[in-house]
Order: C-alpha cells, then structure tokens, then sequence
C-alpha cells in the first residue's frame, strides 16, 4: 500500500514531534520531513514533493499564508492543510484564497488530522466543523447577495517585505532571504508605505499585526546560511 507523505510546516519543534508520533500510529502516512519557517517549508516541499503540507499560520520569514500560496503555485500536486490556534474569519479567508484545502483548529486537531489529510490527498476539502459552519453561512449569504471583497492593496511580494519588515530585518537581511538586491527591496519597501499611508516601521509592524500578516510570537529566526547574503 502506498503510504500518504506528509510534510510537516510550524515554528514550534515540539508541536511538529507531536504531530509526527500521531501521524506515525497510522499505517497508511508517513511523515518525510518538516521545517520550522515558512521559507524552508516552500524549498523543502518543492525538494520531497509531499501529497500533504501540514501548515501553521504564524511562521517567521514567511508566513503560512504566503507560504501555502507558493507551495500551490509551485507544488500542484501538494495539498495544503492549515493547522492553526486562529480560527477568526480572517485567517480562514486569507488561507481559502491562497488555495489550502483545508482549515483545522490546534485543540480539535487530534480527533479531525487523520481524516482531513485522507480527504485532501482524495482531492476533497476539510474544515473543523465550527470553521465549516461559519463558512457554508458566509458563503451562501455571499451568492444570494453577491457581495464584494476588499482586495489586500499589498501585491504578494509586498507583503513578505511588509513582514520581514514588521519581524525586525534589516534591508540587506531582507534582500537575502527574497534573492534580491537591496535596492530592490527599498524600491518595495516605499511602494508599501505608500500604498498604506504609513511611514515609519513602528507603525508598519502595527499595521502588520493587526492585519494579521505577522503574529509576533517569539524573536524571528534568521536563516544562518543567508546572514552574509
């Protein structure tokens, strides 16, 4: 029987050590590797090819968010599952358009994980039941009335400066992480306060966190082999 490979994506090591002894008690999934930012978890998951990333929403570097839009975009054959402590509606829309097949609250996880990564490698979506319910309401009130959403005024690579910002890194630190030159990321740095109306960090970082971009739980963790980059 071929086994469903998951690949295992949170800031937290022992949240991802719990998570692979769950996984490991089942005999059709196996658990090839894990990282602990959302920068790696895209490269690594473009290197094993998973059938399933299992994703957490505040990851330094590069949030979950933006990580999972990446690994759809440049993995097709992943599925992406958010595991997550925020259920508000925010995350859950951000992560349903960045492509996830899925939404799962941390404390029901345990009952639901097993199940949803079965649905998700199947094709289907999976949602903790209290997220699902709230969704099915939303989403028919939108069909029967239509409504417009208010697009992020941020492209993609605007909110990973707008976060790197927010988590503390340096201009030059910044430009190693994205592969860019500084200059470059200044250039996107003053798109972003224009755009938002806001020049000067603090006020950035706040905006960030009140948005929901970046979830400042713990220092940032840098990369070591990109420091001198």
């Amino acid at each position: 029987m071929k086994k469903i490979t998951v690949f295992l994506s949170d800031d937290h090591a022992v949240v991802r050590e719990g998570l692979r002894l769950l996984l490991g008690a089942s005999q059709d999934i196996e658990v090839i590797g894990e990282a602990a930012d959302g920068f790696r978890a895209v490269g690594e998951a473009k290197r094993l090819q998973p059938d399933v990333v299992l994703m957490d929403i505040a990851m330094s570097v590069l949030n979950g968010v933006e990580a999972a839009r990446r690994i759809v975009r440049e993995v097709p054959t992943a599925k992406v599952l958010i595991l997550s402590c925020h259920s508000d509606d925010q995350h859950v829309e951000q992560a349903v358009q960045a492509g996830a097949a899925g939404y799962l609250m941390k404390e029901t996880a345990s009952k639901e994980l097993l199940k949803a990564i079965r649905e998700a490698c199947k094709g289907n979506t999976f949602f903790s039941p209290p997220i699902a319910r709230r969704l099915s309401k939303k989403w028919q009130y939108r069909n029967g009335q239509s409504k417009s959403r208010r697009a992020s005024p941020l492209t993609g690579r605007q909110t990973q400066i707008l976060q790197l910002i927010a988590e503390g890194y340096s201009t030059k630190q910044i430009a190693g992480v994205l592969s860019v030159s500084t200059k470059t990321v200044e250039k996107h740095r003053q798109a972003v306060m224009d755009k938002l109306g806001i020049h000067n960090i603090a006020s950035l970082t706040r905006y960030a966190i009140s948005t929901g971009v970046v979830d400042l739980n713990g220092p940032p963790v840098w990369p070591a082999a990109r420091v001198d980059a």
